[in-house]
């Protein structure tokens, strides 16, 4: 078994930008998106991050650099599923996940339970191994300030049988 630990950060786009809040694979509503060479999914790339890490295959950088176009505007679900593949290859499954939002809003409670069943398929888990939670900074910060929305993710992973690793 193997624990994995992902990060990442994103500052808001402007209104005028028109970006969509992409949060877990799961639009929210809220007057403006994160800014990103993909959809900039931060709760999703940090649990990326952590599952590449935790199966020892870098990070998401390596993987989908922000300097290739194929990847602009990309559907991080998608990057999700070509993550969980490379792992699936290398005889690693996920027995949780915690995902957490950092920031003073969106608040996360009206999206939690579409975006656990968006996610967990994805990750091969039933609802209930994958949580999902936010945490403000008490107003401190960039986060605190609005400025943008960070997460953090923490995976167990485990060994399938034959898989040779």
């Amino acid at each position: 078994m193997r624990v994995g630990l992902g990060f990442d950060v994103h500052r808001f786009a402007s209104p005028e930008e028109g970006r969509p809040l992409m949060l877990m694979g799961v639009h929210v509503p809220f007057d403006r998106g994160l800014v990103g060479h993909s959809d900039a999914d931060v709760m999703l790339h940090a649990l990326m991050d952590a599952l590449l890490g935790a199966a020892g295959l870098g990070d998401i950088g390596q993987h989908f650099p922000d300097t290739d176009p194929a990847y602009s505007g990309a559907d991080s679900a998608a990057l999700l599923e070509r993550t969980m593949a490379a792992l699936r290859q290398r005889g690693w499954r996920v027995q949780n996940a915690d995902v957490c939002l950092i920031g003073e809003r969106p608040k996360l409670g009206p999206h939690r339970e579409a975006m656990r069943q968006r996610v967990a398929p994805l990750l091969g888990l039933e609802p209930e191994a994958l949580n999902v939670k936010a945490t403000t900074t008490e107003h401190l910060g960039f986060t605190g300030r609005g400025e943008g929305l960070a997460a953090q993710a923490v995976v167990l992973i485990e060994q399938t049988r034959g898989s040779g690793n």
